[in-house]
């Protein structure tokens, strides 16, 4: 089962936007009423004991229908769900001013300042309940009445039949609506009798993805184009930045969206690119890049965010409901020592690998290649241990580290 996100652009005429514009926003307000709720009791309550006490003062109040004020707890409980893992994920260091030692303590919930806050305009849909299709319509309800109204659905037309229909968000994004409908999929699952191909993808900037099949083959998706775009985005911010006024500010922001946009569209086209590539029974091996932290140390300052950050988790994303629909599969490895350790005799050195050069070098067999597709030599090695039932990580040969 793979659960993918279908986005429908609805053309609403003039008061039905006006409608969608309302019922979002008092979902949103109520949203922000449920969350400082939920802040001030401790993080305690449950979505049972959130509705016993506001469902009545949310429907009076914002004149929500029934079913979107239950869907208003389950908004604020996922949030802070999401916003609990995030700061699991990133514990507080400090150091000790007496011995010069760091510690490192674990995070939740009740570092929190202030309640999580909803400032864009939204309202999670339930399936039937709240929208549905009439026809050749969308059928959407809203805080007064429901309201009919067309939509395309550009590329997700064979989807819409084909899978389960769940729960929807209703956006605004550039001046459009459209409804993000979550769609389950029956897709085939990986065989590992069906193996056709295990192949290693080393991602970075220089180049995007560097792939390695267990054939030898090496395929590389090149970034110098994307560095150079990301620089002009990154220029043109700055001038945007140094003026500080409201036409400024407003152009700034649809910087932002235009570059996420452009980058997600990146991804989409590399992800799609080594699917359709190396078909179903692929194993895709990537590395496992959770708490990893990337070397902006070793790249000069002024270059250092068109050149080390990317939306690498999107990436990863992308590639693994795209893999999953065609009866592939993506494996996470642990990232150690991979672009460290010769693909040909196993050593591993530190130093091997030239930086300025993008080259590696064995001192051990002499063996010298590209540094990314060293890379990815070594996570398609992972990739075939783990088809095979052996060790997924490189840790036990540390001894042989100089």
């Amino acid at each position: 089962m793979t659960t993918i996100t279908l986005k429908l652009r609805l053309y609403p005429n003039s008061n039905q936007a006006n409608l969608l514009e309302a019922t979002m926003e008092q979902y949103r307000l109520a949203s922000n009423l449920v969350s400082s709720y939920y802040f001030e009791h401790g993080f305690k309550p449950k979505q049972s004991d959130l509705q016993k006490s506001l469902y009545h003062l949310i429907r009076d109040t914002f004149g929500l229908k029934a079913q979107m004020a239950q869907s208003s707890f389950k908004t604020v409980l996922a949030r802070y769900r999401t916003v609990n893992t995030q700061i699991k994920q990133k514990p507080y260091h400090f150091e000790d001013k007496n011995t010069g030692e760091w510690y490192r303590q674990n995070r939740d919930l009740t570092w929190l300042r202030n309640p999580v806050s909803f400032h864009r305009p939204q309202c999670d849909l339930v399936s039937v309940r709240d929208w549905s299709f009439v026809k050749n319509q969308l059928s959407i309800n809203t805080i007064d009445t429901r309201e009919k109204m067309n939509f395309t659905a550009k590329g997700f037309e064979k989807y819409l039949k084909a899978g389960k229909l769940g729960t929807a968000k209703l956006v605004k994004s550039c001046g459009h609506y459209s409804l993000h409908v979550a769609c389950t999929l029956d897709n085939p699952n990986f065989n590992k009798d069906n193996l056709k191909h295990v192949v290693g993808i080393d991602r970075g900037l220089r180049f995007l993805s560097t792939a390695y099949d267990e054939q030898g083959k090496t395929r590389f998706v090149s970034g110098k184009k994307i560095i150079a775009k990301r620089r002009k985005f990154k220029k043109l911010r700055q001038q945007l930045q140094s003026k500080g006024t409201k036409s400024a500010k407003r152009r700034l922001k649809a910087i932002n969206q235009r570059e996420n946009r452009w980058m997600s569209d990146i991804n989409h086209q590399v992800t799609k690119t080594l699917v359709d590539t190396y078909g179903s029974g692929t194993v895709f091996t990537i590395e496992d890049l959770t708490n990893v932290r990337f070397a902006t140390e070793k790249v000069a300052k002024h270059k250092r965010y068109e050149q080390v950050s990317w939306a690498f988790y999107q990436f990863e994303q992308f590639l693994t409901y795209k893999a999953e629909l065609q009866g592939s599969t993506v494996v996470k490895i642990d990232a150690h020592y991979t672009s460290q350790r010769c693909p040909k005799c196993g050593f591993i050195d530190k130093q091997a690998r030239d930086h300025v050069m993008h080259e590696y070098h064995c001192e051990h067999c002499g063996y010298t290649s590209n540094d990314d597709r060293i890379g990815a030599m070594n996570i398609q090695l992972l990739g075939t241990n783990w088809v095979t039932g052996k060790s997924t990580t490189f840790q036990q040969l540390t001894s042989n580290r100089e």
